[in-house]
């Protein structure tokens, strides 16, 4: 999630806020701040950590107290002051430095967070993806992706404004913050939410909505009747911002759909996220559930929408975590559906080689190619772990 700012642009966000501009408003004493629902559940779904140490009263006040911490933190507030009104000098002064992380990670109390690898591990995590956003919507990095991520090309004034919103709402109190220990939280997530790019949110709860029939269903299914515990049909966008379903997404669904019929198999799981091209506004997922449903009758109640993955490696390593929480058994075969040229690539060794460089763990096993257009594929234990540590993918 970055994108690359031209000089031209870097200097117009340099000139500072907007004329007349003025510091946000402070809240009334005695009066609590405003919850904010779509902050506050990003928060939740980014940040879990430091989201539960925003809700815990005390919890920022017994950091704080570690040694080092408080002097660290206004070394940070000095920094982000002597900015003024420079908005990209503000968003490059909020990004933590190694050091700065390191001491802050050790002040983490261990029973803060339920991730598998300890509280100190995810709370660098947590960090990293803080800066991950500053550099990407604020200071102009490159993505890995350019092509779906980051804020791309947008006009100047617009860029100016958005980082000098999220200045504003970063200081803006808000209910159950960590705001009291660092802003660059609350700025991170306001620079994705003034960009438009909430979609981690967009169809929680996973288990209600779109997938509700679905859910129901599995609680009563009996597993062992049959061949396989589901079809993956993976993602692949379009590269036009008015298209729905891409040529290839199109195929995916006749492909799911024919398979589907022979009846051997629980539950379709459509998975593409709202990712190609960068800025879309359609959910490749939502499209293909649509799709199946309209055009060729597939019930309802056997599609699960996985509506966050954006690459291949998370189409699989998603699902396999919708499996889990379907009841699937893990040691029965799912099946992978999707276009030949794609197909090659799931069954190649360098796609194992990229999970493990992406996610930091192979999300299943890719069995025998059955077809040019279908793998078996067996998920993985590891899909079971409250949180596996895969690097953060706003």
């Amino acid at each position: 999630m970055r994108f690359r700012a031209s000089i031209a642009l870097a200097a117009l966000l340099m000139a500072g806020a907007p004329a007349g501009a003025g510091p946000p408003a402070a809240s009334l004493i005695g009066v609590p701040p405003a919850g904010d629902r779509v902050m506050a559940a990003l928060s939740q779904r980014l940040f879990p950590l430091f989201d539960a140490i925003g809700a815990e009263p005390g919890a920022v006040d017994r950091i704080i107290a570690k040694p080092g911490i408080a002097a660290m933190l206004a070394a940070r507030t000095a920094r982000r002051a002597a900015c003024g009104q420079d908005v990209v000098c503000i968003a490059q002064a909020l990004v933590w430095t190694p050091s700065e992380t390191a001491l802050l990670v050790r002040a983490i109390p261990q029973d803060t967070a339920h991730a598998d690898d300890g509280a100190a591990a995810q709370a660098g995590r947590e960090v990293e993806g803080v800066n991950v956003i500053l550099r990407t919507y604020g200071l102009g990095q490159v993505p890995r992706y350019p092509q779906i991520d980051g804020a791309g090309a947008i006009d100047p004034q617009e860029a100016r404004a958005r980082l000098q919103a999220a200045d504003w709402l970063s200081r803006t109190p808000r209910a159950r913050s960590a705001q009291r220990l660092d802003t660059s939280i609350d700025y991170a997530l306001a620079l994705l939410d003034v960009s438009d790019r909430t979609d981690a949110i967009g169809f929680d709860p996973l288990t209600g909505g779109l997938n509700a029939p679905a859910v129901k269903r599995a609680r009563s299914i009996d597993w062992k009747a049959w061949r396989y515990s589901a079809m993956i049909v993976t993602g692949v966008g379009p590269e036009t911002p008015d298209t729905a379903l891409s040529p290839f997404g199109k195929y995916h669904v006749r492909l799911a759909a024919e398979r589907f019929a022979r009846g051997d198999i629980a539950f379709v799981i459509v998975s593409g996220g709202r990712a190609h091209p960068r800025g879309t506004r359609f959910t490749e997922a939502e499209q293909m559930r649509s799709a199946l449903i309209d055009r060729y009758g597939v019930p309802a109640d056997a599609i699960v929408v996985e509506p966050y993955a954006r690459h291949t490696t998370t189409n699989l390593r998603n699902a396999s975590r919708l499996l889990v929480a379907l009841g699937a058994p893990l040691d029965q075969d799912a099946l992978v559906v999707c276009n030949p040229g794609q197909s090659e690539t799931i069954a190649s060794a360098a796609f194992t080689q990229r999970n493990l460089a992406e996610l930091g763990y192979v999300p299943g096993e890719v069995g025998q190619r059955l077809s040019p257009t279908e793998l078996s594929f067996r998920p993985s234990p590891l899909s079971k772990r409250i949180d596996p540590r895969d690097p953060l993918d706003p």
